[in-house]
């Protein structure tokens, strides 16, 4: 069964290796594009993220190396990649083709520069996280111990958004400013977070958060980081573990909006049986064995179409 992944770090590990890595077969990639096809992976979301170390006067700079190695790389090597720009493209997508969607993980590379994000929305980016976990010019992330909401500039980046149909990521904020989100954006999104119910982490949503997520149709991407699917101390993480928080997502009524997020290429422990994307047909199958098929195709891919931006509801 096909699926969308809204969430991988590869462009990270392409910058990091300087040319070394090919993006076709370099093993050192969770989600190379032999992977990808392997595990029928349709749809591949590459998020620029920028490590907080580096100076603030060169995170665009490396946002936008990061965006060249997508152009040359990713797409320039590989004709059956397929860049999606607009929400239109997901119906243009042929048998043997991969779709690949770029999104901003944090909007520190812009610091308080609305043009830059302009830029960044020019070359193809459709979906913006505020925040990683630190704190930034437009929010607190989920780390930030004081956790603030959205600034004025965070306001304003979230208009953007509204205005230019981007998704507004919600992972890796602060309690408040999800909330915040939920509120002010028209199209708000989890890329990869899980239930803080059945795992208790500040980068996982609360049961009210999911509700609030639902209720404005907005969709939930389970991530397959393992601190993120069961509480530290626990040696063996597995496939069932991932789905009690799909399950649990589902008995508050978000069926209809649940999706995944790997974060590949991010992460380095994993889930038994799930670590790279050529393994993701294990996902499908052990789904297959609790769901409907057509659920577990709305977890795959169909919802997440049902609910992009564009689409009528």
């Amino acid at each position: 069964m096909k699926l969308i992944d809204l969430h991988c770090d590869a462009l990270l590990k392409l910058s990091e290796g300087k040319g070394s890595l090919r993006f076709a077969d370099a093993k050192e990639l969770q989600t190379n594009k032999k992977r990808l096809h392997k595990g029928q992976v349709k749809v591949q979301c590459f998020a620029i993220f920028i490590e907080p170390d580096i100076p603030s006067d060169q995170k665009f700079q490396e946002a936008l190396v990061q965006i060249d190695y997508f152009y040359k790389e990713v797409l320039g090597k590989n004709p059956d990649m397929v860049h999606l720009r607009d929400w239109s493209d997901f119906e243009k997508i042929n048998i043997g083709q991969i779709g690949a969607m770029l999104t901003l993980e944090g909007v520190d590379a812009i610091g308080n520069d609305l043009t830059k994000l302009h830029i960044l929305y020019q070359l193809g980016v459709r979906s913006v996280g505020l925040t990683w976990n630190n704190a930034n010019l437009a929010a607190d992330g989920a780390g930030e111990p004081r956790g603030g909401g959205l600034t004025l500039f965070g306001k304003e980046i979230v208009q953007f958004n509204n205005k230019h149909q981007i998704l507004t990521d919600i992972s890796h904020l602060s309690d408040k400013g999800i909330w915040e989100v939920i509120e002010l954006a028209k199209y708000p999104i989890a890329s990869h977070s899980n239930s803080r119910t059945l795992c208790d982490h500040p980068r996982n949503v609360t049961d009210d958060q999911a509700r609030a997520m639902f209720k404005r149709n907005a969709m939930i991407h389970v991530v397959y980081y393992p601190p993120f699917v069961k509480e530290a101390g626990k040696v063996k993480v597995t496939i069932s573990d991932l789905i009690r928080h799909i399950d649990h997502f589902c008995s508050l009524g978000g069926v209809n909006n649940i999706g995944l997020g790997s974060d590949f290429d991010g992460i380095g422990t994993f889930i038994t049986d799930l670590e790279d994307a050529s393994k993701t047909q294990n996902l499908i199958n052990e789904l297959l064995k609790h769901f409907k098929e057509d659920e577990v195709r709305g977890f795959a891919y169909q919802n997440f179409l049902n609910h992009r931006p564009g689409v009528l509801r």
